[in-house]
């Protein structure tokens, strides 16, 4: 095992599947400059012609990457911020995700789309946008949000090896956060969800760095004497359903956790799911705990008050035990 960043998780993900497949190609918004201060340089171990800068024109790199996949290379570009695939919506939606189907299968779109979100950094509401639920409404797209160093490496490798299109989005303030991946070949498969600490009591779902809010709320718990189940999603899209629903009918009691807006946020699929699945064995309302209907701030305290943190989702917990429901 060796200790590195999320961000270095990524770079070493890419390398690997580059070298694997001379079919991968890199290129976006700064793809080729923003390795070149990192121990490796892409463009020196690749070349010019498979990592490549891109004007900003999130159109012209979408439908770039759409055509190349269907060619038969294996693109992965970087479109920076997620609210920036909002103008590349035509090729993503009605060509990558639709053109599988509508070929009959005759064409594939292996395709990783890459881009940041998240609070943390105080880059204001047009960069921070959670807008992951909007892409796991359109069916023909995967959509992945890791939380710690190893999940971003594994699940990347497995996004490049996919062959539909990937929405790969990371949470900018885990980039920097360190943690252990391993040294031999890594891959996390698509759609299967981690359970990062078990219990009896209680099932925290959550995703991206919301999760970590919820470890440290499950350790304050079980002081207390409530046994907490946390599961990290890790792929929303295709979603761990049997996870989810053997830990709810295990402990009877469900909170979603998200920093994304609450009306129609990816909580809302959650936890329909399991009011669909599992009624029988709840013992409390499912809740929600997401970030407001409010385009995210820039200031940092403001933030820091969007996202779901450890306290509130203590007291919401607390609250489950106190009123169960009436039958």
């Amino acid at each position: 095992m060796k200790t590195i960043t999320a961000e270095q998780a990524i770079f070493e993900a890419i390398k690997e599947e580059m070298t694997k497949d001379n079919k991968v190609v890199f290129f976006g918004e700064g793809a080729a400059t923003k390795t070149s201060s990192k121990p490796f340089d892409l463009v020196r171990e690749f070349g010019k012609e498979r990592v490549r800068n891109t004007p900003l024109s999130e159109g012209i790199i979408a439908g770039t990457a759409v055509g190349a996949a269907a060619t038969g290379l294996r693109p992965i570009i970087d479109m920076l911020f997620v609210p920036f695939i909002m103008y590349a919506m035509e090729e993503v939606i009605n060509s990558a995700a639709s053109i599988r189907y509508i070929s009959g299968g005759q064409f594939s779109f292996p395709f990783v789309l890459l881009a940041r979100t998240g609070c943390g950094w105080s880059t204001g509401a047009q960069h921070n946008r959670n807008l992951e639920a909007l892409f796991c409404h359109i069916p023909g797209l995967k959509v992945v949000m890791p939380s710690n160093p190893s999940d971003f490496k594994g699940l990347l490798k497995s996004s490049i090896r996919d062959n539909n299109p990937v929405i790969f989005i990371e949470d900018l303030a885990l980039l920097y956060m360190t943690g252990e991946v391993p040294e031999e070949e890594h891959l996390v498969p698509l759609g299967k969800a981690s359970t990062l600490k078990t219990g009896k009591d209680l099932t925290l779902v959550s995703w991206a760095k919301t999760v970590h809010n919820c470890i440290k709320a499950a350790e304050a718990l079980s002081k207390e004497g409530i046994d907490t189940e946390v599961i990290d999603l890790r792929t929303l899209k295709p979603l761990d359903e049997e996870t989810i629903l053997n830990s709810v009918k295990k402990t009877g009691r469900l909170i979603v956790v998200h920093e994304a807006s609450r009306t129609a946020g990816y909580g809302a699929e959650i936890a329909a799911l399991a009011a669909e699945k599992t009624f029988p064995f709840l013992k409390a309302p499912i809740q929600r705990l997401t970030g407001p209907d409010a385009p995210p701030p820039s200031s940092y305290p403001l933030e820091q008050m969007y996202v779901p943190q450890s306290e509130k989702i203590i007291e919401t917990a607390k609250t489950l035990f106190a009123a169960p429901i009436k039958v």
